[in-house]
């Protein structure tokens, strides 16, 4: 974690300096250019419009690649609660925007996931960054 990145209960949340929605878009962008699926793209915010409700800014996408995460959700079948990976994109009441994914070690410790699969979801981390700016 750099740049101000902090964890509390499994989550870190990375500051980005851009929009929500130019966040999501970076992120998509990279993920796809490192050969990883876009599975959802969920705009929460719109949704809750469309019900005449307010919401902050706050997008979530789903990601990643079958033929990483299977030997993972093989070793441990309960992480398919947490995979494909998912990176929400929040706006706080400060107006700042924060980039939040599960820390892969937690995930770790919270499946009991054994051996060297925790490689397979790490890349999660620098993918945010990236996306943050």
């Amino acid at each position: 974690m750099s740049r101000q990145a902090h964890s509390e209960n499994g989550i870190i949340h990375m500051p980005s300096k851009y929009s929500v929605p130019e966040t999501i878009r970076r992120l998509g962008g990279l993920a796809k250019s490192k050969g990883l699926t876009v599975f959802a793209h969920i705009d929460f915010s719109s949704d809750a419009a469309k019900v005449g409700l307010r919401m902050r800014p706050t997008q979530l996408l789903i990601f990643g690649n079958p033929k990483s995460g299977t030997p993972v959700m093989i070793g441990s079948p309960s992480i398919a609660l947490d995979l494909p990976l998912k990176a929400l994109a929040w706006e706080d009441a400060d107006g700042k925007v924060r980039l939040s994914y599960n820390a892969p070690e937690y995930l770790k410790r919270r499946h009991d996931l054994r051996g060297d699969l925790l490689k397979n979801i790490s890349g999660v981390g620098a993918l945010v960054e990236s996306a943050a700016g």
